[in-house]
């Protein structure tokens, strides 16, 4: 063999080992797999902070009023954005309710007729009020948007919420009433527990699919082995069946939706129940709180389609554009993961610097 074959051999050799340095060398590693991921997390929670930040500062007043709670110093808070505008508006419509529902349960006592008035005007103030601003409605078209779930199962959790938060406020009321000795400041105690609680749930729920859907935006850029599909490795062009894991995984999820959305009581029910127990109509005021609940989910559920609907449009718009579109929309799902676990947190901390306040 002559200089010029052994010249040709060796860079024929080295044409060979250098592709599979460099793969080896920028193969992810699980650390770095771990490091990304985590990065695309906090990424994505910063950017919706930052967001929300910024919205806050541009629409919120100078001194925006406290949160208002329900007449008897009872219940729980609702939100109250401005004294005027929209949200003096709605502040003043919800008064009004308040005083209907008032008058309705007033008039049981002397006509038994009035229940039905009594069921209808519980039933537009679920309406109306589910329109308002709450995180309830929030978390459930968040979630929608953040996984692939169908307009059945959106409606489903807006119902089951609704009925929750029913029963939740049937069973404080009268878990109350029937303590020796109950008095306001023991509901707000017992109030201030749920509240923690569901917002607990919100921010643990956040988390759970912040960290799924960044492994997933993280796989779909190129960055892990294969394509995820809600976690899950998948090859290209994935048309596999969920295994039992990912399904037990997602009804997880939505019964925990449901529990963060339903579990806080709405305080329209709470005056309601509470009214009608002073005035010994017990029964009407619960009849009138699932007539509030059916109302929330009317409302709720047609948040959920809109959401539902937003998202198989984003993702009909991403098939045409191949691997760009898939970034696209699980950058969307991580967005919308990452927004649930800022508003529980947002609301766990609201509630800290009000009782630190106080």
């Amino acid at each position: 063999m002559n200089v010029m074959d052994a010249n040709k051999s060796s860079m024929m050799s080295f044409r060979k080992v250098v592709p599979t340095f460099r793969h080896h060398a920028l193969a992810p590693t699980p650390r770095n797999r771990l490091l990304a991921r985590l990065a695309l997390a906090l990424g994505a929670v910063a950017a919706v902070a930052g967001g929300i930040a910024l919205l806050v500062w541009l629409l919120a007043p100078a001194a925006p009023p406290p949160p208002a709670r329900t007449p008897f110093g009872i219940g729980v808070r609702e939100a109250a954005p401005s004294a005027g505008g929209l949200g003096g508006y709605i502040l003043a419509v919800q008064a009004q309710f308040y005083r209907s529902l008032q008058a309705a349960v007033a008039a049981l006592k002397a006509d038994g007729a009035a229940l039905w008035s009594l069921i209808a005007l519980g039933f537009a103030y679920g309406v109306f009020h589910a329109a308002g601003p709450g995180h309830g409605k929030a978390v459930i078209a968040a979630y929608l948007v953040s996984s692939e779930r169908a307009l059945a199962k959106g409606l489903g959790m807006s119902l089951a919420a609704a009925l929750l938060q029913a029963a939740v406020a049937v069973a404080l009321v009268g878990t109350v009433a029937a303590m020796v000795r109950a008095t306001a400041a023991t509901m707000n105690e017992i109030t201030r527990t749920i509240e923690v609680t569901s917002f607990a749930v919100v921010t643990a729920l956040g988390l759970a699919l912040v960290w799924r859907k960044s492994g997933k935006l993280l796989a779909v850029t190129g960055h892990d082995d294969g394509h995820a599909h809600d976690g899950h490795a998948c090859g290209h062009g994935c048309g596999h069946v969920h295994p039992p894991v990912e399904r037990s995984r997602s009804w997880r999820d939505m019964a925990g939706v449901v529990v963060a959305a339903g579990i806080r009581p709405c305080a329209g029910a709470i005056v309601v129940l509470v009214f009608a127990l002073s005035q010994g109509v017990f029964a009407a005021g619960i009849a009138a709180t699932f007539a509030m609940a059916l109302g929330t989910a009317l409302t709720t559920g047609l948040i959920a389609a809109v959401a539902v609907f937003a998202k198989a449009l984003a993702v009909q718009l991403a098939r045409g554009r191949g691997d760009t579109g898939s970034r696209i929309v699980a950058g969307l799902e991580l967005l919308a993961a990452a927004f649930i676990l800022v508003l529980g947190a947002s609301l766990l901390a609201g509630l800290w610097t009000g009782a630190t306040a106080s």
